[in-house]
């Protein structure tokens, strides 16, 4: 508790790009191990050398999980991620074999973008990524991820392109639009994917600058609108959010 209640106070700074740890008048012990600074870096290495799928979702996850809500180490972790060359990394995963490593790093990555620098960068370079991870488009050969990770991804982008412009236009570039649609109306997807898939969506119309290009490509203001009557019923996986920001 001594640990938690020092955060909540300090807002991610756009401004700067410095890691302050604080400061240690006594070794690290016990759960303070997880998120010590040399502790991260080991996160990171495992990210970026590993090639067992286990190690990188278990990574990624503690990377979530650390990330996760305002409190003081996790300010700090998402700086010091950034400036070790670990969002590169975290956003190389979202093309993995493993399901589970998409779903993980989709998580990290959500969170990371609660630091604003973060989110400009993830913006730029992982919406692509995340876009391909949902059904629906031209891929070949279309994934067929589940509910839980087209969820988690959704989540992720729409964390991503609040207050952020220019990676609502990353979406648009990417058919990102085509897809969400397609979720939305093709009456096939669940409630829980129709729903992320509409609050991305009504994200996107938020954006007055974006509204011309998108009615001169031949979309309508209902498009972006949450259209749960096509909604499928049936629930895979777990029927709940998952409990990180």
């Amino acid at each position: 508790d001594e640990w938690f209640s020092r955060g909540k106070k300090l807002p991610e700074d756009p401004g700067t790009d410095t890691v302050d740890f604080p400061k240690r008048t006594t070794p690290a012990k016990g759960y303070e191990l997880l998120f010590q600074p040399e502790v991260v870096r080991i996160y990171i290495s495992l990210l970026k050398e590993s090639k067992t799928p286990a190690i990188l979702e278990a990574s990624a996850g503690a990377i979530q999980n650390l990330c996760a809500g305002s409190w003081t180490y996790g300010r700090c972790i998402r700086s010091a991620l950034r400036q070790e060359k670990g969002l590169s990394a975290i956003a190389d995963l979202l093309s993995h074999d493993s399901e589970r490593v998409v779903k993980a790093a989709s998580g990290a990555l959500r969170n990371l973008a609660v630091d604003l620098r973060n989110k400009e960068l993830i913006g730029k370079h992982a919406i692509p990524n995340l876009v391909k991870n949902l059904p629906g488009g031209q891929q070949t050969p279309a994934k067929n991820l589940s509910e839980d990770t087209v969820v988690s991804i959704l989540n992720t982008i729409n964390e991503v392109i609040v207050d952020n412009l220019e990676a609502a236009k990353k979406l648009r570039e990417t058919q990102g639009i085509e897809k969400l649609v397609l979720i939305n109306k093709s009456g096939n997807r669940s409630e829980r994917e129709v729903r992320a898939a509409a609050l991305v969506l009504q994200t996107v119309w938020g954006y007055k600058e974006l509204r011309k290009p998108l009615e001169k490509e031949g979309w309508k203001k209902s498009d972006f609108q949450v259209n749960l009557g096509n909604a499928s019923r049936t629930q895979g996986g777990n029927s709940f959010d998952d409990s990180t920001l």
